[in-house]
């Protein structure tokens, strides 16, 4: 598929999904959102893509915001749709793959960048990237999860801190906090999320899904992640994948998963 503002290619199990829009920043905006679910939405149902890694084009930026001349002029229900629609359509669609989806922040990650990168199932950091929620600088607030996922990711008080500031934080900064995972240099980034990707993809991907519904689950109002936990537990001893890894580790060999 051909796309305007991203760029996708698919290789040894890893899909790269690249925002395409240097001369601004890649910043989203409504085609690029759509062109994002699109791209999501294809790799996850290629059985071949066992990792899906998010990342921007070129050294300065992984996403620097939202497009704001978009949605300048809207009132109230324009706004509350349009924080709606880029939820379903995106940032809670990417959250609740079951193909494992790393983000690769290789530069400002700002306002709708951080909230697409948290919706990740994990972050990976370039030394010069900066990353903030600046949105009560507009007069808004974060509108695409970012109220939510970024308390759960560090605490509470430095969630208030960092959306009531409007301020950035550094690389360091971020890992301190536990926004991400690792901090490298921007030519070891891309580098370092293919080197996590390939040992992911030594596992079962059935189980991997089941592992991110089940980890998701806890994060949900009102539902039950125990149960969760113990039903998708369950339905792994139903899988090709189940009764490969426990025969293969019994007979003393290496696991060749298909994923069924």
């Amino acid at each position: 598929m051909n796309y305007e503002n991203i760029l996708s290619k698919a290789e040894n199990g890893i899909t790269t999904i690249t925002i395409n829009r240097p001369s601004k920043l890649n910043a989203l905006n409504k085609s690029t959102i759509n062109e994002l679910h699109n791209a999501f939405k294809t790799a996850d149902e290629d059985a071949a893509t066992k990792v899906i890694i998010i990342t921007g084009s070129g050294e300065k930026a992984f996403v620097a915001g939202a497009d704001i001349g978009e949605f300048a002029d809207f009132n109230v229900e324009n706004g509350a749709k349009l924080a709606a629609e880029g939820q379903e359509l995106l940032f809670d669609f990417v959250e609740n793959l079951s193909t494992p989806v790393i983000a690769a922040i290789n530069g400002f990650a700002l306002g709708g960048g951080l909230e697409l990168a948290m919706s990740a199932h994990f972050r990976l950091a370039s030394t010069n990237a900066r990353m903030g929620l600046p949105e009560v600088s507009l007069g808004v607030i974060p509108g695409y999860g970012g109220t939510q996922r970024l308390p759960q990711l560090v605490g509470k008080g430095r969630a208030m801190e960092m959306v009531m500031t409007a301020g950035m934080i550094d690389a360091d900064k971020a890992l301190k906090y536990g926004l991400v995972n690792d901090v490298v240099n921007l030519a070891d980034l891309m580098p370092l999320a293919e080197k996590i990707g390939s040992k992911i993809m030594r596992n079962s991907s059935v189980a991997i899904g089941k592992a991110i519904k089940a980890i998701n689950a806890n994060f949900k109002d009102g539902v039950d992640g125990f149960g969760v936990e113990i039903e998708q537990f369950g339905e792994c001893f139903g899988t090709e994948d189940f009764r490969e890894g426990t025969t293969a580790f019994l007979e003393k060999r290496k696991a060749e998963f298909l994923g069924k």
